[in-house]
């Protein structure tokens, strides 16, 4: 059954609609499992029932009208428990409800097996037959093993219906909710505008056309410039290969003709769509089609079609530089958002961020917490085709994008706003004002920088210096590797800023998710590879050129202090510090007259955790990366929004983690500072200013409300908690312990602010 179970799937997905998906299915099923009957059933919110949605054997005229609640008959108890049942007689069941409209009272076996995706169950697909007898362990896993397959098509489809507001049995419907992982803190209200790479058929959005003849006159050419491809190529491979091979090329030529795809796509542009959606539209219809085809060989011409529309919209893009027109509320989504996409967007425009790939503790969730924008991340099924301009409220607190939004729904997210412009208000008061607990225990508040843009929200904040510059961000948004005099220019931006207050520059941290377009890293697990100081050390003259630039730009300063990241062992350490001071040694011998600056580590890896002492003898501060601590110790990758649950920076383990780094590092007489988002939360900053730590270097978002919380507590009620929660097992358990901290401690308003998981 292995290669009927891979065609069902195939077909499935090249399925044009949610309906078309359930069609292959219940006919695909009940020809392989050769029962008489086949049956999907799928969960209809707005209804709250089960609806039966499509079926071969049973009456057509109950498909669509036919719905059981929840928990009723055999169908609501597959779903209520999510688990198959199987039964040589349903009627004898005590849950058996019939229904005359389907005129089933003739089919006495039966089985159900939910579909289940995300621990979400979708609906129930059911076969049943005449025969009195239980379906084989082959027939039933055969069915459990479709129905999880097919649960991420069915849900894409279903999402696909709901954005544009219609439930999957075709009522209208309002309030879609969307769920991901919340990546930053806030509520926005806007207007969707995709962003999506060059020639990706799959990610182009669906716009409407603004000038007919003009997009007509650009598919034109485009046309055209793939025709002379085709022709240079065939010409090229003259003698080099057999003549039937290269009569493919007069194939793709035909394909682009008048009356084939060329047709088809100026159709549709004169329908009123833009030239790259026509393109897609087109190129995805015949992919689909071709890709259910039985035979192998017309199968693969799906991949040929495929290559000559990207080839064409490569052309389209190429020669059509189209530039998104951002709306005054933006909420900017795509499948991987990046940090280039975010600094395209004027600043002013920008109100959210919506991530189909990664979580929370993804790199460009950090940066949107730095910024201040609300964020979700990991919302895995939503049709992104679908979305550009459609207005949307996100909410970064739970996670969750809410479509075609009621009057109500909005009214009361409009107050939510207006809450959150008050909260930060009031606590501006508290910006020149001094982190000191009740007890008079001082606290000091450092910030989280990585574009120029952060450095006034910083300032403004009351930041005292900064724990963490991510230098790997001008790289990001470079297209080579900055010069040492370029490097120098934007790092003497933010020492000077920040002066006298000190300022930690991390060296280059790029592989995991944190990729250079023209230092490309392939790997099968980056977050385990090559990355980080690792890199750097692999290539000196990389580490060399940032080192110098650093110490260039301090000059007169004298505020720098040098990070290294994803220290493993003492052996890096060593090297990096050797490679520092021979740049040291030069600038000196230049004529530059600089101080040696403070070097540190970053505790990030397990590794690190039980080296502290060896490795704060090394050097002047230690700082843990919270985020990638609590990665490593969990084998969470905290990119992946399957697990994202399981990430905590609450857990137990981590919290070992931290009092052990901390004592080591006190106990080698060295100063020492977390700089992971876990600093950044209220309820979490008061577990490590308990802890001992030195320095809580956060996102400028955050700074005054950590410190609202820390002024409202004292140090022994602090600490007092730290020795309850060291007794808890459970992440969940220690959640909720501190927020009833916050809560006595009359700051409860803050507890719906960034919260570390």
């Amino acid at each position: 059954m292995l290669e009927q179970l891979r065609e069902i799937v195939q077909q499935v997905n090249s399925a044009k609609d949610l309906q078309s998906a359930l069609d292959i299915i219940v006919v695909r099923v009940r020809e392989v499992m050769a029962t008489q009957v086949c049956s999907v059933y799928l969960f209809d919110k707005d209804m709250n029932a089960h609806v039966l949605m499509a079926s071969r054997g049973l009456n057509k005229e109950a498909v669509g009208r036919v719905s059981l609640e929840i928990g009723e008959g055999l169908v609501g108890l597959v779903a209520k428990h999510a688990e198959p049942i199987n039964l040589e007689d349903a009627s004898r069941h005590p849950s058996f409800h019939y229904i005359q409209e389907t005129g089933e009272e003739s089919f006495r076996s039966f089985l159900g097996v939910p579909i289940i995706h995300h621990r979400n169950v979708l609906g129930v697909v059911v076969v049943q037959h005449e025969q009195q007898r239980r379906f084989d362990e082959g027939e039933e896993a055969f069915l459990i093993t479709l129905s999880a397959q097919l649960a991420g098509v069915i849900a894409s489809a279903e999402a696909t219906g709901a954005i544009a507001g219609v439930s999957p049995s075709g009522q209208k419907i309002s309030d879609t909710v969307f769920a991901g992982v919340p990546g930053a803190s806030g509520v926005a209200i806007g207007e969707m505008v995709v962003v999506f790479p060059k020639a990706n058929l799959y990610q182009v959005p669906i716009r409407q056309a603004r000038d007919l003849n003009r997009e007509i006159g650009v598919f034109n050419d485009a046309l055209n410039k793939v025709r002379q491809d085709m022709r240079d190529i065939h010409e090229r491979l003259a003698g080099k290969v057999a003549e039937e091979e290269r009569q493919l090329f007069d194939v793709y030529l035909h394909m682009l003709d008048d009356d084939a795809l060329g047709k088809e796509v100026l159709e549709r542009i004169q329908t009123g769509h833009w030239a790259q959606g026509a393109l897609a539209e087109v190129a995805l219809e015949h992919i689909r089609s071709f890709e259910m085809m039985p035979d192998d060989y017309l199968r693969e011409r799906a991949v040929d079609i495929k290559d000559l529309c990207s080839r064409v919209l490569f052309y389209l893009q190429q020669g059509e530089q189209v530039h998104a027109e951002y709306s005054e509320n933006t909420i900017l989504v795509g499948e991987e958002v990046t940090p280039a996409m975010l600094a395209d967007v004027p600043e002013h425009k920008l109100k959210g961020i919506v991530s189909l790939k990664g979580s929370g503790n993804s790199h460009v969730a950090i940066l949107a917490r730095t910024m201040g924008i609300p964020t979700v991340m990991g919302v895995v099924d939503l049709p992104i085709n679908q979305l550009d301009g459609r207005e949307v409220i996100l909410d970064g607190y739970k996670g969750e994008l809410i479509g075609n939004p009621s009057e109500t729904v909005r009214q009361r997210y409009e107050n939510t706003i207006r809450e959150q412009a008050e909260l930060i208000a009031g606590l501006e008061e508290l910006k020149d004002l001094p982190c000191i607990t009740a007890d008079k225990h001082r606290v000091h508040l450092w910030v989280n920088t990585g574009l120029i843009s952060d450095v006034a929200r910083s300032l403004d904040q009351g930041a005292e210096g900064v724990g963490l510059y991510r230098t790997e961000v001008p790289f990001l948004l470079s297209e080579r590797f900055p010069s040492e005099h370029e490097q120098a220019e934007i790092y003497r931006e933010q020492l000077e800023a920040f002066a006298p207050m000190p300022v930690t520059m991390r060296t280059l941290d790029i592989g995991g998710d944190k990729a250079l377009s023209y230092f490309p890293i392939e790997e099968e697990n980056p977050f385990l590879g090559w990355r980080g100081i690792r890199v750097t050390l692999d290539h000196p003259e990389i580490f060399t050129a940032q080192i110098r630039a650093m110490m260039r730009a301090s000059e007169g300063l004298e505020n720098l202090q040098i990070m290294l990241p994803m220290i493993s062992n003492i052996n890096e350490v060593n090297s990096a510090i050797q490679l520092i001071k021979r740049a040291y040694r030069e600038l000196i011998q230049e004529g530059l007259s600089i101080q040696y600056p403070p070097v540190g580590v970053m505790i990030e890896l397990p590794a690190a955790v039980y080296q502290t002492k060896a490795l704060a003898s090394l050097v002047d501060f230690v700082s843990i990366g919270s985020n990638d601590l609590t990665q490593y110790l969990l084998a969470v990758d905290r990119n992946n929004p399957r697990v994202a649950s399981l990430y905590s920076a609450f857990h137990p383990a981590v919290l070992s983690a931290l009092v052990h780094v901390v004592r080591e590092a006190k106990a080698a007489g060295k100063p020492v500072s977390i700089c992971g988002e876990m600093a950044g939360d209220p309820g979490a900053a008061v577990l490590l200013m308990a802890m001992g730590f030195d320095i809580l270097s956060m996102n400028a978002a955050s700074l005054l409300k950590v410190k609202s919380v820390i002024r409202s507590i004292s140090r022994g009620a602090a600490q007092e908690l730290l020795e309850q929660v060291m007794q808890m097992d459970d992440a969940k358990t220690v959640r909720s312990a501190v927020d009833l901290t916050l809560y006595n401690a009359g700051v409860e308003r803050l507890l719906r602010s960034s919260r570390t998981n």
